[in-house]
This record gives C-alpha cells, structure tokens and sequence, in this order.
C-alpha cells in the first residue's frame, strides 16, 4: 500500500519562500499521487467583496470510502486491523479508535502501543495517516510521525512532520504543517495547535488561495500570499486572521495588512478595496479607494473616494439589499467642478454641484406578479463621460408591473428618458406614462389553432413637442399544420382597431410623422398563408437541409399618415423582418396592400462546420408602395433582395454577413460583417457596416459606416496584449450633415495584462478623438489591479 508524505525540507520551502508553488506540487503531487494532487486542484475561494464574487469549486477532498479503496489494495490478511481498547477514564460512550497498520507492537513497561508501516487510525469523521504511530497508554497521548495527514470532521486537511492527539482524537501541536481548507486556501506554518473545537493556531505562517498547480498538473507558483507572525483559523465562521501581517507579490513584499481578516468560504468581510489609478486628458491624475462594508447577511455598502489633479475631488457610494421578495441596489456620485470649455480647453464658469444617480431592482411578490424598476439621471449631458463613468447618449429611468400566467399576460409600464446627446432638445423627448399591455392566448374551439387578444394603450408627452395617446384592441388567430408531402402551412388571420389622440403635432420637425392633430380612428384586417418546405439530404457527404419558403399576405388600404408615428421609424428591410405581417418595428405603421415574399433556407452540416443561410425578396402586387420611404428597400412593387449568411468552425471561427442588394443594380445597400477568429485568450474581431439608403429627408436613416476591430494575443500563460478601436467610414456623400473626410478615429485601446486564477491586473492607454462637452479628446491611461480571492474588488 502507498501512503502519501509530507518530508521536512518540503514544509520549510512552503514556509520559508511559500514555494506554494514547487514546494506544494512536489510533497503533494509527487508524494501524495492523486490523493493530495485532489486537494490542490483549482482556485481556492477567498473573500468576496462589493464589485463581484467569483465561485469557486471546493478542493476535493478524500473521504472514507476514498480512503478504504486505497488500502484495499492490500490483501485484507496482511492488514491488521483492530481496536484500541478505551484507556482507564475514557467514557464508553465515546468513538473508539480503529487503526490499520503494517506491523504492530506493544511495550508492556511503558504500556505504549506503537503502529509503523502505513499506518490508518479512524474516528468518527476523522482520519490520520502516518509512517509511524505512538499511543501512551497511561497518559492518553498520541504521536503521529512521518509524512502524516490528518483530516478533521470539517474536511481540512493537515500535512506535517508530527502531530500530537489526544485519546479522544484531537489535533494539538504540529510542526512543519501545511493546512489545505476544504473551503479553499491553504496555509504553511513552523508550528501550530489545534484545538477541541477545531480552531487552528499558527506560528510564523503564510496563506495563499491561489492555486498552485497548472491544470496540466505542472508547477505554478503563487501569485500572491500573506505572510503573518500569527494566523488563526476559526472552522465556526470560515474566517482567516492574521497579526502582523504583509501582503507579497510575485515574492516581493509590497503592502502591510493591519487587523486583516479574511473568509474562506467566498462570503464577504469589510474591508479597503485596491485602490484605481487613472491619467486623463480632463482630470489629470486620479486615485480611488474604496471601503467595503458587511452590514448583514443579505446588505451591504461601498464608499469611495476620488482624488485629481486637474478637479475637485469626488465621492460615490453603492447599497445593496436582498429581501423576501427581491433585490435592489443604489449608487450615487457627486462633486462640485467646473466645465471645460471645448474652445479654450481652459475651466470656466462656476463650480457646480454635479453627479449621477442609479438605482434598480426586481421584486417578485408571487408566482405570478413581479415589480421591475430603474433610475437613471445625470445633473449634465457630460458628466458620465468626464469621469469616465459610462459613454450612453441617454439613460432611460422605467417601471414595470408584470402579471404572467400560462395563458395570460399583462404589463403596466411606464418610463423616462434623459438625452445625453449636445444639441438635442430635451423638451422634445417623450414620457411614457402609463404604457399598458394585457394579452390572452385561447384554444380555437372551432377550427383549431390558436387565438391571442391583446389590449393595448400608450401616451407619450413632451414638455415642448407633441403629445399622443393611443389604445388599440386586437386579435389574432394562427394555424399550424404539416401536410403528408412534408410542407408546414401556418394559416394566419388578425383584426385590429386603433383609437389615437394627438396635440401640438406641428412641433414635430418630420411631416411624415405627426399625423393629423385631434381624434383620429382606424381598422386593421391581415390574412396571411405561409408554406415552409424543409428538404433533407446529403450534399458532398454532408448533411443539408434546404427550405424553400412562400408567403402571401393580403391587408386593405390602411390610414397610415392620418395617425402619428411616435414607434415605427426607423425602418429598414433586413433577413430579420422579411417574413414578417408588419415589416414596420412598432404599432403606429401597419403595412397594407397585398404582397408575397419568397425565399429560401439552406443549412450544411459537417464534422466541426455549420454553415445557414438566408436569401429573399418581396413582390407586391399593388403599384402604389403606400408608406415606405424611398431607401429603405420596400419603396417599389419589388423589393430589394436582402440576406443572412453565418458560417461557424468548433469555437474557433464564427463568421455573420448581413446584405441588402438592389434589386436594380445589384448595388449594396447593406453590409454588415460581425467576425471573430481564435480561441478565448488570443482572438481577432471585426466588425463592419455600411448602409447606403440615399435617406437625406428622414430622421435616424440617414447612411452610415463604420469598422470596429478587437484583438488580444496571449503571450507565455497569463500575460496577453490587447487593442481595439472604432472608427466613421462615412464621408460628406453620405451624409452632408457630417464633417468626415471618410476615415476618423473615434476611440482606440491598447493595454497589457496578466491574468490568473486569483490575480488580474493591466495597464491600458485609451485615445479619444473627440470631444464632448467637457469631456476632453486626448489620452487616458489606466492601472488596474485586483486580488481576486482576497477581497480585493
């Protein structure tokens, strides 16, 4: 039988350099075989902390089936076995002790009983094994010697040169010891005790939740540990804590850590957070600190604090709270600063109070109702840019009432929006307040299929644009079938009656939106046929299936332009609305008149490859478009042709088009390529789009174009570079509005970084090319650091 060791001159190199990393691998890997590799195996958990928390697996550890296997393989003849008799005062009461052992003698003078040759002793829950056991009788100690493992009833376990238990089990003084928590982290010491209630006391020790194997089994020195003058571990609350003690990186010794405290069981401790360090173009230097703290099992708080050399400094705080029904979190920044002037660069101006507010959270009262709600609002359009808080052109504040069942639903809504955007008018942005939505799904009793009603109202006002309210009533039935030739027709019928009410219509700078003021009605009528055919078969050795697929939809002229469009403008033909009843994306715009769409789906299977595409157009049977817009590719009795393309290799290669051709000229109109190439640490994305609509007279078509591109290279294990950037294509032929030469950066990113289980950090040198208000064009660069499992961020 093998029995795992633990040699003296390992223990001082954990000790003495935490060679947590050879020292580890070697007493635990090549000693222990694959009973202690278990124990190093993956990260181990450390303190969680107010930005994240990162699961960890818990060490596997060896259990006493696991242990019974391996002596097994022993015959059962050569393994003597037996029970210590108890010793004169021990309670009968109390678990004996059952022991294996090579070869077993006993000295009547001193009545001690010693065990050597792979020796097993057993108690309850608990377990050691040792090269050589003593057991005195008359004084009730144990001694465990050589290459011994103790495992206590929590799952920890110990690795020393000797150990010393008590008649009824317990650990005491230890030497040379190495201590795997089940939880996760370990810690190697000169000496140490355990007590009764299996705390642990140690002696000039250091802790590591790192781990310190590759998962390919090599050696792997930590990146991080703690080195202490003392170090106890308390089981009753999974806490960690250290005198004296300093934090070392990389073995260079860096931070002291006064009155630290740490939990091993991925649960959160108050506590400094790593401090930022920043450099840009509008704040100068900036260093933030934040202060972590545990105000209940299911509440906690974060402070921070904002130092510039170009600013006044700033101050943030978060709340976090889990209840009964939900959860829901608070964070807040304020200042007082000047702006800068996007002339002169120079302040000017006053100080003002600035800052930011955002709060969300989700409540669910039952089964069936919940409660979502978010709070989005900024003092100025630039403030979240300047401090490099967010690059959103608006925040959107919403609240939403659910009621879901298997066959009903119902939404009361509501939601805000504040413009970031210089320029754009806030009066004329929309509050919609109350949006309600009640839909319910029925079996057709008479036909079959299936029939949805819906109930629907909206009003949108605006402080200085024109305000609509509109409610509607609508439903619709549908009907699936698959025919003995293998085609599946879905039959479709809806009905529709809208009531709208609009003012101030003229405030809406495009005509084709406002609508007629006043009370406005309107009906609805679609019927729709679609017929799918999937044709299965082999192309080349490989598995296809190709789908033709024709649809024909019929609807009567429909009052469009009398009713005010606040939902339904930016519309666009794509692979995503083809077959769509309404190729419109909102209520407002309902096409009519009578149409069919053909296409086709064509997917190839092979080993490792998945190729699906899509191709198709539109054809209508009316001469008159009605209320498309030229450009936007559904303006003429036939449309333009439009398609999807994905190509996908294992996880190395994934490549999406998007097109849109005209359908005189073949001209592309749309083009759009998302690609990424690589594994998940080095990689290659692109992204690119161009629309060319010729839409000069309609807001939010105008054309466009633009490139982004990503990139990072792994180097060595952890160390990778990375870079991005996004850049405008689109010149003035594009959009007169814009003073693009055709070719302008908008924002770049280069960095460094080094990534392990337990430790990030980087440096990043960011460029933007143009301002915003206060938010200065020029350089940031960036310091990040974080410790994974020790609480840090």
């Amino acid at each position: 039988m093998h029995t795992p060791s633990v040699s003296a001159p390992d223990l001082h190199r954990i000790r003495a350099g935490l060679s947590l990393s050879s020292a580890l691998s070697i007493c635990l890997i090549a000693g222990f075989h694959g009973s202690a590799a278990l124990a190093q195996d993956g990260a181990a958990t450390g303190m969680a902390t107010a930005q994240e928390q990162a699961d960890r697996p818990d060490p596997d550890r060896f259990d006493d089936e696991e242990e019974s296997a391996d002596l097994s393989t022993r015959p059962l003849e050569d393994a003597p076995q037996d029970t210590v008799d108890l010793p004169t005062g021990q309670s009968a009461d109390s678990e004996e002790i059952a022991f294996e052992a090579d070869t077993l003698s006993y000295d009547s003078s001193s009545d001690t009983v010693t065990a050597s040759g792979s020796v097993v002793l057993r108690s309850g829950d608990r377990s050691v094994r040792a090269d050589r056991v003593t057991w005195n009788r008359n004084s009730g100690e144990i001694l465990a010697e050589g290459r011994v493992r103790f495992v206590d009833e929590n799952g920890n376990q110990l690795f020393s040169d000797s150990v010393v238990l008590t008649d009824e089990f317990e650990a005491g003084a230890m030497e040379n010891l190495l201590l795997a928590l089940r939880q996760g982290g370990r810690l190697a010491a000169e000496t140490g005790s355990r007590g009764a209630d299996g705390t642990i006391e140690l002696e000039r020790a250091a802790y590591t939740a790192c781990s310190v194997t590759t998962p390919e089994g090599c050696d792997k020195a930590p990146s991080w540990r703690i080195t202490a003058d003392r170090v106890t571990y308390d089981p009753s609350d999974s806490r960690v804590r250290f005198r004296n003690a300093y934090l070392e990186l990389f073995g260079a010794r860096l931070l002291p850590l006064p009155g630290l405290s740490i939990r091993t069981d991925g649960g959160p401790v108050a506590g400094f957070l790593v401090p930022d360090l920043r450099i840009s173009k509008s704040n100068g230097l900036e260093v933030s600190g934040s202060y972590y703290w545990r105000l209940g099992p299911n509440r906690d708080a974060t402070a921070s604090a904002y130092v510039f050399t170009e600013a006044l400094p700033m101050v943030s705080g978060q709340y976090r709270q889990l209840t009964d029904k939900g959860a829901f979190q608070i964070t807040g920044y304020a200042t007082y600063s000047r702006r800068i002037s996007s002339l002169t660069g120079n302040r000017v101006g006053e100080r003002d109070f600035r800052g930011y507010v955002f709060a969300n959270g989700q409540f669910q009262f039952d089964p069936n109702w919940s409660l979502t709600g978010s709070v989005r609002r900024a003092s100025d359009r630039t403030f979240l840019r300047r401090y490099d808080i967010s690059r959103d052109d608006r925040l959107r504040s919403t609240i939403d009432l659910e009621r879901i069942d298997r066959q009903s639903y119902l939404s009361i809504a509501g939601w805000a929006t504040q413009t970031l955007r210089l320029g754009a008018d806030q009066g004329q942005v929309p509050l919609a307040l109350p949006a309600i939505d009640y839909r319910y799904r029925l079996n057709d009793p008479v036909l079959g299929g299936k029939v949805e009603l819906q109930a629907n109202s909206l009003a949108i006002l605006r402080d200085e644009g024109q305000d609509t309210q509109r409610a509607f009533a609508r439903a619709r039935w549908d009907l699936r079938r698959v025919t003995g030739m293998g085609q599946l027709v879905t039959l479709t019928g809806r009905v529709r009656g809208d009531v709208y009410h609009s003012s101030d219509n003229a405030l809406t700078d495009t005509a084709l939106y406002r609508g007629n003021p006043g009370w406005e009605a309107r009906g609805i009528a679609v019927a729709a046929v679609d017929v799918e055919w999937p044709l299965v078969g082999q192309f080349l050795g490989w598995d296809q299936v190709l789908t033709p697929r024709v649809q024909f939809a019929a609807s009567p002229p429909i009052r469009n332009l009398a009713i005010p469009n606040e939902d339904s403008r930016a519309i666009d033909l794509e692979d995503s609305n083809l077959f769509a009843l309404n190729r419109f994306p909102g209520y407002d715009r309902v096409e009519d008149g009578a149409r069919v769409t053909y296409g086709v789906d064509w997917q190839l299977r092979a080993p490792g490859w998945d190729l699906k595409t899509t191709l198709g157009q539109t054809y209508r049977l009316d001469k008159d478009p009605g209320v498309f817009v030229d450009g936007t590719g559904l303006s003429e009795r036939v449309s333009d042709i439009v398609g999807r393309t994905q190509v996908r290799f294992r996880d190395f290669v994934k490549l999406t088009h998007r097109f849109r051709l005209d359908k005189d000229n073949l001209a592309v109109r749309r083009n759009e390529i998302d690609a990424t190439v690589g594994s998940a640490r080095t990689y290659a994305e692109v992204g690119y789009l161009r629309l060319n609509r010729n839409i000069f007279q309609v807001e939010d078509l105008q054309d466009r174009e633009e490139l982004r591109a990503a990139a990072r290279v792994a180097f060595r294990r952890y160390w990778s570079v990375f870079g991005s950037g996004v850049f405008n294509l689109t010149n003035r032929d594009e959009d007169p509005n814009l003073g693009s030469d055709g070719f302008q950066p908008i924002r770049t990113r280069l960095g460094v970084a080094y990534e392990d289980d337990c430790l990030e950090m980087g440096l990043t040198w960011r460029r933007d090319y143009l301002d915003t208000g206060d938010a200065q064009r020029g350089d940031t660069f960036q310091v990040y650091f974080a410790l994974r499992n020790l609480g840090f961020r």
